[in-house]
């Protein structure tokens, strides 16, 4: 194949052409190369754009809940209806695949909860009193994590979502730093599982290699199961189908925990998260959290 063949076949390959050529280019192969370049320009950004929605779950266009509008998935806890049995933190540990840290990793500081449980105290002894708080990733609207990342590989998706794309996650920590709640956490080594443990595994979930940031996702298989369901049925999702969906909220005997829509007013969430007894944690920070906590006295 001759150059001229090349160049009438291929504008990228015409555009090599050109450039080692010393010859000038007429107008009308001017033309047809930028057109030529342009199509494949476009094209490229097509492909970039289906594989980045590919690689990050959430980045789907989101689901209408009962309002009509797109969701902001959310979640209150009620402080005074919680006991601190600690239910939340397990069920989390076996739906989300957490691995156990053991001992050594746990002197060290490096145990992972995408569920936690922090203590309050207040007062001086013996007039003492301990709130116990349920503390997942808060989801923030204006998340500092999200700033700080110079990869990208966390995001907030369409449905308000704090996403993390393990893959493209580079362990630099700048994230964990930022996050003035404490809630993300690094992979020092890799997660080890019993026979016992793997055969229990949830295989909706991936287990997160080394060297990686993990945190709660509200379960965003879950979500993505009820979304997934209300669109083949050619509905919206309903309030009553997500209240207790992720499995923190599922397993909380006490109904503590309550998820939801927070842009559907009607929504249980969302009633909870305008009660006067509604607070969310370090407000003053301008994160906005969408995870609201209830109790008769506020911090």
């Amino acid at each position: 194949m001759t150059d001229d063949d090349r160049k009438e076949g291929d504008p990228i390959q015409a555009a090599a052409t050109e450039a080692r050529a010393p010859e000038p280019i007429d107008r009308r192969r001017a033309l047809a190369l930028g057109g030529g370049l342009a199509a494949a320009a476009t094209l490229l950004g097509s492909v970039a754009q289906r594989m980045a929605t590919a690689a990050e779950p959430g980045r789907l266009p989101p689901a209408e809940g009962t309002s009509g509008r797109p969701v902001r998935w959310g979640m209150a806890i009620d402080l005074d209806r919680c006991t601190g049995c600690g239910g939340c933190v397990i069920a989390c540990r076996v739906e989300n695949n957490v691995p156990i840290a053991g001992p050594a990793q746990n002197s060290l500081d490096r145990s992972i909860f995408w569920m936690d449980l922090l203590r309050e105290s207040e007062g001086e002894f013996p007039d003492i009193r301990t709130q116990i708080i349920p503390t997942p990733c808060n989801h923030c609207n204006n998340a500092p994590c999200v700033k700080v990342c110079p990869v990208g590989a966390t995001f907030i998706n369409e449905e308000g979502i704090v996403a993390q794309i393990w893959a493209r996650c580079i362990g630099c920590r700048f994230c964990t730093v930022a996050c003035p709640y404490t809630r993300r956490y690094f992979n020092w080594e890799e997660a080890t599982f019993t026979d016992e443990e793997r055969s229990r595994l949830n295989p909706d979930v991936a287990t997160r290699p080394v060297g990686v940031v993990e945190k709660c996702t509200f379960c965003h298989h879950r979500i993505r199961q009820v979304r997934e369901t209300a669109r083949e049925q050619n509905r919206r999702i309903t309030d009553a189908e997500v209240r207790q969906l992720p499995a923190c909220a599922q397993s909380c005997p006490a109904s503590a925990i309550v998820f939801g829509d927070l842009a559907d007013p009607e929504a249980e969430v969302s009633r909870l998260a305008r009660s006067a007894r509604a607070s969310r944690l370090q407000e003053e920070l301008g994160t906005e959290p969408k995870v609201y906590y209830l109790r008769k006295e506020k911090w």
